[in-house]
């Protein structure tokens, strides 16, 4: 495995992490602070700029008392400072008393600056059935 590939998947790793631990201290250095950062939540509108990514996240962890995510990597790409990672997440989210039990398929991108990678893009997707 090639250390980009590596880099591409620790971050990523990364990204979850901070998701699972609800910390947004940790989400806020694996996002790109720029404005063309782009999250879709499932089922929700196109944010763009970290400023309404970092609010949605603010808002997810708030509402949010516990949550386990467990991910299965499909692929991951690398061209040159652009990287992506298909991958299916499997969430446990405990919330207002409700215990929900969900799955999506995502894609994040990453971009190579100072050679850090950064998450640009997330989407996620519901799976339905």
């Amino acid at each position: 495995m090639s250390n980009e590939r590596i880099e591409v998947i620790a971050a990523n790793d990364a990204f979850y992490r901070a998701f699972e631990k609800k910390d947004l201290e940790a989400m806020s250095i694996v996002w790109s602070q720029g404005t063309g950062s782009l999250c879709i939540h499932p089922g929700r509108n196109a944010l763009r700029g970290w400023r309404d990514i970092e609010f949605s996240w603010l808002q997810i962890f708030r509402n949010t008392k516990y949550i386990e995510i467990e991910t299965e990597i499909i692929s991951v790409e690398i061209r040159d400072n652009i990287a992506y990672v298909i991958l299916i997440e499997k969430l446990l989210q405990i919330s207002g008393g409700r215990s929900v039990q969900a799955q999506s398929m995502a894609t994040n991108i990453f971009e190579k600056m100072a050679s850090k990678w950064y998450l640009v893009h997330h989407h996620g997707s519901p799976i339905m059935g």
